[in-house]
C-alpha cells in the first residue's frame, strides 16, 4: 500500500547492507519520498564507499557518508567510561553508546536538507527501536519516524529477497539464506546475537567471535603496557599521546592479540525479553579497569563510594536510550565533577584474557605511605583513636544485642 503526500524527505540510517537497502526501497516505494541515506563510520571495521555507490545506485541524490570515529570516542564513550558503566554489571554498553550519535546526525541532516522524518532498520523485538527513537524526539519533538520493520508485512526472509529482486536491489549469494547470526560492530565493541547463539546452554561457536584470540591462543609472555589519563580521561599509551580514537583502536589491537574482553551474557532488555549475546569489547575492558585503578588513588572515599552507587542508574539509562535526558546529563556533571584530580599513570601486565594492574601513580594521590606503614608513622596516625572510634560504631550494635538477649539497658 503507497502512503501518498504523508512524507516528502526521510533521512534514513543506511548501513549499505540487504536490509537497510530494502528499508531504502520501501520508503520510496510506500511513501513515494525523497531518502537521504546517511552512512556513520563509527569503527565497524567495513569499507563504506560501497554503500555511497549502493545508495546512489537506488535513486538517492543526497548521500552522507560520515567520518564520526573521534566524536563517537571523545563524546559518548569516554564520558561513560568516566562513570565505569557496567550494564547488569558486566557489559560495557557497546551498541548502546553508539545510537545517539546516530540519532544526533540523522536529525542535524534532516535539519540540514528540509527532511521532515527519520528512519531506521532496528526491529520491533530490540532495544535499538526505542535508543533511536527515544533520542530523535529528544533532539526534534515534532519528528515524523519510520520503523519499517514495524510496519511492513513481510514475513520472512524469502518475503525480503524477493522485493530485493522485484526492484532490481543486488543480492549477494551469502545473503539469500538466513544469517547464522547477527552482528552490530563499531570502534568500541562487537555483538553477535540470534540463531546459532540463542540457546544459552551451548558454547557460543569459536567462529563468532572476531575482535579477539581466544585466552588459549594468546601468547604465553605477558604484555605490559602504561596507560596515561588527565582529568579522567585516557590520553596516551607508553608515554605517546594519541586522539580518543586512535588511542581505543591500539587499546583494541593488544587486546585482541591477549585474548581480552570476551562477554557471553543472558541480559534484561528494556522491552521486557531476556536475549543472549555474544560481546567483544578489547579496548574496551583494557580501559575500565585502567580507569577504576586511577581512581582507587585520587578519589576521596566518600566520591568513589557515591560514584558507584550512581552507577548502575547511569549504566541503565544508557541501556535504555536515555542519553538525551535530563537525568543522564545531570549525573554526567556529578560523574564529570569527580574528575578533575583523575590524572597520572596506570601500568597493567595483558595476559590470556586478563588485565593485571601493577602500578598505578599520580601526582594528585590520595595514598599516603606515612600512614598505612606498619613502621613508626612519626605520630601521622593515632592508634589508641581507633578504640572510641570502634566504641561510638558499636553502640547500636551492643543495643541490639542486649535487647535480643534481654539484658538491663
Amino acid at each position: 500500500m503507497r502512503v501518498s503526500g504523508d512524507v516528502k524527505k526521510v533521512v534514513l540510517a543506511y548501513s549499505g547492507g540487504l536490509d537497510t537497502s530494502i528499508i531504502l526501497k520501501w520508503l520510496q516505494t510506500t511513501y513515494g519520498c525523497e531518502v537521504v541515506a546517511f552512512t556513520a563510520d563509527l569503527g565497524q571495521g567495513e569499507e563504506l564507499e560501497p554503500a555511497r555507490k549502493k545508495a546512489e545506485l537506488l535513486g538517492c541524490r543526497e548521500i552522507f557518508v560520515e567520518d564520526l570515529r573521534e566524536e563517537f570516542v571523545r563524546d559518548f564513550v569516554f564520558p561513560m567510561m568516566r562513570a565505569n558503566a557496567l550494564y547488569e554489571g558486566v557489559y560495557l554498553l557497546g551498541t548502546s553508546i553508539a545510537r545517539p550519535l546516530i540519532a544526533k546526525r540523522q536529525i542535524e541532516i534532516a535539519r540540514a536538507t528540509g527532511a521532515d522524518a527519520v528512519a531506521h532498520g532496528a526491529t520491533g523485538k530490540g532495544n535499538d527501536q526505542v535508543r533511536f527513537e527515544l533520542s530523535y524526539y529528544a533532539l526534534e519533538p515534532e519528528i515524523r519516524v519510520i520503523a519499517p520493520w514495524r510496519e511492513w508485512t513481510f514475513k520472512s526472509r524469502t518475503d525480503l529477497i524477493d522485493f530485493a529482486e522485484k526492484n532490481q536491489i543486488p543480492v549477494a549469494k551469502d545473503k539469500r539464506g538466513e544469517a547464522p547470526f547477527s552482528v552490530d560492530a563499531n570502534l568500541l565493541h562487537s555483538s553477535s546475537e540470534g540463531k546459532v547463539l540463542e540457546d544459552p546452554a551451548e558454547e557460543p561457536p569459536a567462529y563468532v567471535f572476531q575482535r579477539t584470540l581466544s585466552p588459549e591462543e594468546a601468547p604465553d609472555q605477558a604484555t605490559v603496557i602504561e596507560i596515561g589519563f588527565e582529568h579522567g580521561d585516557a590520553v596516551s599509551i607508553d608515554g605517546v599521546r594519541l586522539s580518543p580514537a586512535t588511542l581505543l583502536a591500539k587499546l583494541n589491537e593488544l587486546g585482541k592479540a591477549n585474548g581480552i574482553g570476551r562477554l557471553d551474557l543472558v541480559e534484561n532488555r528494556f522491552v521486557g525479553m531476556k536475549s543472549r549475546g555474544v560481546y567483544e569489547t578489547p579496548g574496551g575492558t583494557i580501559l575500565h579497569v585502567a580507569h577504576r585503578a586511577m581512581e582507587s588513588i585520587t578519589l576521596d572515599r566518600g566520591a568513589a563510594h557515591l560514584k558507584d552507587e550512581l552507577m548502575p542508574r547511569y549504566a541503565e539509562l544508557i541501556y535504555n536510550g536515555f542519553w538525551f535526558s535530563p537525568e543522564r546529563e545531570m549525573l554526567q556533571a556529578l560523574i564529570d565533577k569527580s574528575q578533575g584530580a583523575v590524572t597520572g599513570g596506570v601500568r597493567l601486565k595483558l595476559y590470556k584474557g586478563n588485565v593485571i594492574v601493577i602500578g598505578r601513580e599520580s601526582p594528585n594521590s590520595l595514598y599516603s605511605t606515612k600512614i598505612v606503614t606498619f613502621e613508626d608513622d612519626a605520630g601521622a596516625y593515632d592508634q589508641k583513636d581507633a578504640q572510641g572510634f570502634i566504641k561510638l560504631n558499636a553502640l547500636r550494635l551492643r543495643l541490639l544485642a542486649a535487647r535480643n538477649k534481654g539484658l538491663d539497658r
